[in-house]
């Protein structure tokens, strides 16, 4: 199991949804099973209730979409 970037997947991993270079979930993946890279396991939201926010540690949403898209993130990898 891999993410978007090559990383190995593994439930209890943090991670983000991305579709058409936006973030559309993020939280914990659970119920992975390997084998299959679509379509497999579950995100589990991480964040119920209101969070602080000490600004120098947060970046816009906007400011995201443009890491990912210079890091070629943006989009699925050919083929997939």
């Amino acid at each position: 199991m891999h993410l978007r970037n090559g990383r190995e997947a593994k439930n209890g991993d943090p991670i983000v949804q991305l579709e058409g270079g936006k973030i559309v979930a993020f939280g914990v993946l659970y119920g992975a099973e390997p084998g299959n890279d679509h379509c497999n396991g579950n995100i589990a939201p991480i964040q119920p209730v209101p969070q602080y926010a000490c600004l120098c540690d947060c970046l816009h949403i906007e400011d995201v979409k443009v890491l990912l898209a210079e890091n070629g993130l943006d989009k699925r990898p050919a083929g997939l």
